[in-house]
């Protein structure tokens, strides 16, 4: 049987329905009534029936202390995957050469490149 994995510091809104099997990234937060069918990668905001991306939970990850500088990594990164119009696959290599530089960076990373599933788009 296949469980849900949910990493820490995940902010989760009432009345979500997450897929059997899914998996929640670090630091992730999901919308009120959200219906989670796919993988949400560590960082993101995702929201909607079904979920989709809506940029990266930066609110959050100051109220944690992350400074500006990992901030702006990790917007980097989100706009790698997102906003490039890069396929899955390109996007996980266009990751994985920027994760070098970064630990949240690697974390989202080895995130997409580990999923079964896909991530929500």
């Amino acid at each position: 049987m296949a469980y849900t994995h949910i990493a820490h510091d995940c902010r989760i809104g009432n009345h979500v329905v997450m897929a059997n099997a899914a998996s929640l990234g670090a630091h992730c937060f999901s919308g009120l009534g959200s219906a989670i069918g796919k993988d949400v990668p560590p960082f993101a905001m995702v929201g909607g029936h079904p979920a989709k991306p809506h940029g990266i939970n930066s609110d959050g990850l100051r109220r944690r202390a992350f400074g500006s500088e990992r901030i702006s990594a990790i917007k980097r990164a989100y706009r790698t995957r997102y906003t490039a119009g890069l396929s899955l696959a390109d996007a996980r290599e266009r990751l994985i050469g920027l994760g070098g530089s970064s630990d949240d960076v690697r974390l989202m990373a080895e995130f997409v490149a580990a999923s079964e599933r896909s991530i929500v788009r």
